[in-house]
């Protein structure tokens, strides 16, 4: 069996902007499934987040749905792991220098450090590191 995975659907104002906004973070995109609508963007094997103009968007909206700002209102946490705290601070400091802005101060449980983001359309976006002996409990 196949793994399962996941495509996280957000909409963008500015479709190059934000492919722009996540090369400079390191991430590159999948051309089969990007066109000048939608860019796929490649986190993991498994995971992707489609980036789509909101016109693309609200085609696989309900009818009648407004779609979320979100400079003003959250409407999805994104949390990604980080193999170390230094990888953490590497990526979150990267969308920062690429025109993110800080979504909240960074949290220091000792066991779990995680800084967060928000991209140029308002997402929020969490990376954090957890030590591993600590997740199996």
């Amino acid at each position: 069996m196949a793994p399962q995975m996941i495509f996280v659907n957000l909409p963008v104002k500015d479709l190059g902007a934000s492919r722009a906004f996540f090369e400079k973070l390191g991430y590159s995109f999948n051309p089969k499934f990007s066109d000048d609508t939608a860019a796929c963007l490649v986190i993991s094997d498994t995971i992707f987040a489609m980036l789509l103009t909101e016109e693309k968007f609200r085609d696989f909206t309900a009818p009648g749905k407004e779609i979320s700002d979100a400079t003003k209102a959250t409407e999805v946490l994104i949390a990604l792991s980080a193999e170390s705290r230094e990888k953490a601070d590497e990526l979150a400091d990267a969308a920062l220098a690429a025109g993110g802005t800080p979504a909240k101060e960074p949290m220091d449980m000792g066991f779990m450090y995680e800084r967060s983001f928000t991209d140029l359309d308002g997402h929020h976006w969490e990376v954090f590191w957890m030590d591993p002996a600590a997740a199996q409990g």
